[in-house]
């Protein structure tokens, strides 16, 4: 009898120290594939935002105040509103509020940065 109870605790040790592992293992995984959905999901919707909208010079115009500042950039447009206050050139930013900032953006002043920085402020093209 003293022999039954003794496997039988055994088995549940070591079936706990195979099982708990596996669990784990598990978990991370879903929590990985979350992650992994998580971008997919963004890098997609970022794709349609690409494709979906056009604005045209006029409609870029009326955002030309701090509180409301789109800039174009190489034929793209960005809504820069809420990077106006953070822009370490301080009221520059505003110099080309509501127009192209081509030149000013591609100037020496900006570190390397800001090149992967602003595609975080695209919302469309430009519309010819």
């Amino acid at each position: 009898m003293l022999i039954i109870v003794a496997a039988v605790l055994l088995s549940v040790l070591l079936g706990a120290l195979l099982v708990i592992p596996q669990l784990k293992k598990t978990g991370n995984s879903r929590t990985a594939q979350k992650i992994s959905m998580s971008k997919v999901i963004h890098d997609y919707e970022n794709q349609l935002l690409e494709v979906s909208k056009t604005y045209t010079k006029a409609e870029i115009s009326l955002h030309n105040e701090r509180t409301d500042c789109w800039i174009i950039i190489k034929d793209k447009v960005y809504d820069v509103t809420s990077y106006v206050e953070e822009h370490p050139g301080g009221d520059a930013i505003l110099a080309h509020a509501g127009d192209d900032s081509t030149e000013g953006f591609f100037g020496p002043q900006h570190a390397t940065r800001v090149f992967d920085m602003i595609d975080d402020f695209y919302i469309g093209d430009l519309k010819h």
